[in-house]
């Protein structure tokens, strides 16, 4: 299993940079938008705000598409599955229990650490990724102000199953021995202090970028007045266009200095994260340069000063 879920996110972050690098070098639609593969193409990889002005899409193409504001769902599952995964980790590790059998049968038992102590490491990092779950529900439901924009099917099940995939992989750096429920103790490492100071930090700048992206649409006292675009302002917005997928890439390089460099398989997660946000930040930048004519020139689209 470990081996097949490298292979896994591995593919998936080349499929991601196919796309990316696809993208940048498609010039004008040869056909019309919405229409013939480019279209498909096009329709796969857009959602929300980056769909729109692409002309009228074929009607079978706008029958597989559901409501953006369905993003809540992912965390949803998230949150019951990470937390579900978090609990038997958390009885393994301390209270000398083991992971179900049927969890285990899953998982080809590897120890993938070089010393014993470390399995802390996994139990940390899925906290850490419950966490981000559980703060991005919560911003899907009390900060967040959702359009009438749209995603595809395939996204919306893509994003079903991929923190299911993202709780599973962290599950696979456990070792053999906590797994059979050996209890182990706990030694915090240096790497664990690095990766959750740039756990936070990159979370509470997330954050800021999504209130400033919701304030764009509520008025002074918190109410929704518009859900229009406009250009936004503060924080790291003033120099990439997409600052809140910078910070989750950012979020996913802190698992990996968590986990203590090492995790080959949880650096395939990184990457696919790297070009999967790479990605629709190039969009949304592409979204604001050509709806406003005063959008700021020396903004990236994702890496500050970089791309």
């Amino acid at each position: 299993m470990p081996a097949v879920l490298a292979a896994a996110w591995a593919l998936l972050a080349a499929a991601f940079l196919a796309a990316l690098l696809v993208l940048r070098r498609q010039q004008a639609p040869a056909r019309r938008p919405g229409g013939g593969i480019s279209g498909l193409f096009q329709d796969l990889l857009r959602y929300g705000k980056t769909k729109s002005g692409r002309g009228q899409r074929p009607a079978w193409l706008r029958r597989l598409q559901v409501p953006k504001r369905w993003f809540t769902h992912f965390y949803v599952v998230s949150v019951l599955w990470n937390g579900f995964l978090l609990i038997w980790l958390f009885r393994a590790e301390f209270l000398g229990g083991s992971l179900p059998s049927w969890i285990q049968h899953c998982l080809t038992c590897t120890n993938i650490f070089p010393s014993a102590h470390e399995h802390f490491s996994a139990l940390l990092v899925l906290l850490l990724l419950w966490l981000h779950s559980c703060r991005r529900l919560a911003e899907c439901l009390w900060t967040s102000v959702f359009s009438n924009g749209v995603i595809h099917i395939v996204q919306y099940c893509f994003g079903l199953g991929y923190y299911i995939a993202v709780g599973s992989t962290v599950l696979c750096q456990v070792p053999t021995d906590v797994r059979n429920g050996k209890e182990l103790s706990v030694q915090i490492c240096w790497y664990h202090i690095v990766g959750v100071t740039m756990y936070i930090w990159a979370s509470l700048h997330q954050h800021r970028c999504l209130v400033i992206l919701a304030n764009l649409r509520k008025s002074k006292s918190g109410k929704v007045i518009s859900l229009s675009h406009s250009i936004p302002f503060g924080d790291w917005f003033e120099t990439v266009s997409c600052p809140h997928y910078f910070a989750e890439l950012l979020i996913y390089v802190s698992m990996a200095i968590t986990l203590g460099f090492h995790s080959v398989m949880w650096w395939c997660v990184v990457m696919c994260v790297l070009f999967n946000q790479a990605l629709a930040a190039v969009l949304s930048h592409e979204f604001y340069q050509k709806n406003f004519s005063s959008y700021p020139k020396h903004r990236k689209a994702f890496i500050p000063f970089v791309f």
